[in-house]
């Protein structure tokens, strides 16, 4: 399964894709396919602060509730608001689904996160895909 080469990835199953000192924030396919259907998304409002590596919202599924994790510090600029009555286009397409956007505090910690080439390797040592 192809990732996005210019996105970065968390071993949470979160990923990133900075354009200057902006982000957009979605999970992984992976992510998606683990949790199977995705009925309710809880994501946090315009103006939070997210932390790198805190709870910033929630996933849930039929089988399960997620936390999502920050894969970066920053403020919250956007959110995908269309996930709230449509979660189901996580499913769909997790790489297009983005959950939220925001302007990033250290554009350095996105140099922690994992590759696309290392997040694949990451997911078939866990039994992924």
């Amino acid at each position: 399964m192809p990732y996005p080469s210019d996105f970065k990835y968390t071993k949470e199953h979160e990923w990133i894709k900075a354009e200057g000192k902006y982000a957009t924030i979605g999970i992984t396919t992976y992510a998606q396919d683990s949790l199977g259907d995705i009925v309710f998304v809880d994501l946090p409002k315009v103006g939070a602060e997210l932390t790198v590596g805190k709870v910033f919202g929630s996933v849930e599924s039929v089988k399960a509730v997620s936390d999502l994790y920050a894969p970066a510090s920053g403020t919250v600029k956007e959110v995908n608001t269309a996930l709230t009555t449509a979660p189901e286009k996580i499913n769909q397409d997790a790489h297009a689904a983005w959950m939220v956007k925001l302007e990033l505090k250290d554009p350095g910690e996105l140099n922690a996160l994992l590759s696309a080439a290392d997040y694949e390797k990451f997911v078939s040592e866990e039994g992924g895909h």
